[in-house]
């Protein structure tokens, strides 16, 4: 496919800012409300904000690396980018839905691309009960935390949290409790991805806990619900040679 309008947007780091520059003096560009592809510099995190910031509007967005990792993002270069653009194959994400009920009881709305995580807010571990499509699995979860990941975001904190890596394709999510003290023996679970998860929050008073949808954080919550969105359409271009099914795959044999 051909992209006649390109954007190329940055972080703020010298690397990404300087890239922007000389990819600007060499090829036609326009502002990202004009465009129909954005050209995205900087990292994994910069990437996460470029596609968070396009959400609305479902233009596919095409990563080149000036971060560290880059596991969202295509190698820098230079050189043929519009024959890159061309030849690049398409990677759809549907993000996670969610919602948060904190103690005054206003009900908070986000989306994650990689995952939404619950977190202690204090010293003491977080108690939770886990429900999935309204039926309890685990009564009381003694833990740091616990969180859902989609396959995109499965080899980013949930695989720091010994999570399994998801296929893209797999049609799963991952449940994964963070340093989990009581069930002393459970590991997490793979689930549909249809599933609806449900945290209740016991003892939010005395053990507070925050919800975060990748940089979106509510504060004392009582409650939450995640789910795929599947009406909200995502699109990644990578080079053919390094598609994101294959990068997922690779993260399962390095050492």
């Amino acid at each position: 496919m051909s992209y006649e309008r390109i954007a190329f947007v940055a972080s703020r780091t010298p690397g990404s800012q300087q890239a922007k520059a000389a990819l600007e003096a060499r090829y036609p560009h326009c502002e990202p409300e004009q465009a129909d592809v954005i050209v995205a510099l900087g990292g994994d995190g910069f990437m996460l904000e470029s596609l968070h910031r396009n959400m609305e509007r479902g233009l596919p967005i095409y990563g080149m690396n000036r971060g560290t990792v880059g596991f969202l993002l295509n190698g820098y270069n230079e050189d043929d980018l519009l024959e890159r653009l061309a030849r690049a194959a398409p990677a759809t994400l549907h993000p996670l839905q969610m919602t948060a009920v904190n103690d005054s009881g206003t009900m908070h709305h986000a989306k994650a691309i990689n995952e939404v995580s619950l977190l202690r807010q204090t010293r003491q571990a977080a108690n939770l009960r886990v429900l999935i499509d309204g039926r309890e699995r685990i009564d009381k979860l003694i833990c740091d935390g616990c969180l859902v990941a989609t396959p995109a975001g499965s080899t980013a904190y949930n695989l720091s949290a010994h999570g399994p890596i998801l296929p893209v394709g797999s049609e799963a999510l991952a449940l994964t409790p963070i340093s989990a003290f009581r069930p002393r023996r459970w590991r997490g679970a793979v689930l549909p991805l249809r599933a609806k998860v449900t945290f209740e929050i016991l003892d939010p008073y005395k053990r507070p806990v925050s919800a975060v949808a990748d940089a979106t954080e509510v504060r004392h919550v009582v409650e939450v619900h995640v789910e795929e969105d599947p009406t909200t359409d995502l699109t990644l271009l990578f080079d053919p040679e390094h598609g994101l099914e294959e990068r997922i795959l690779q993260e399962q044999f390095i050492p």
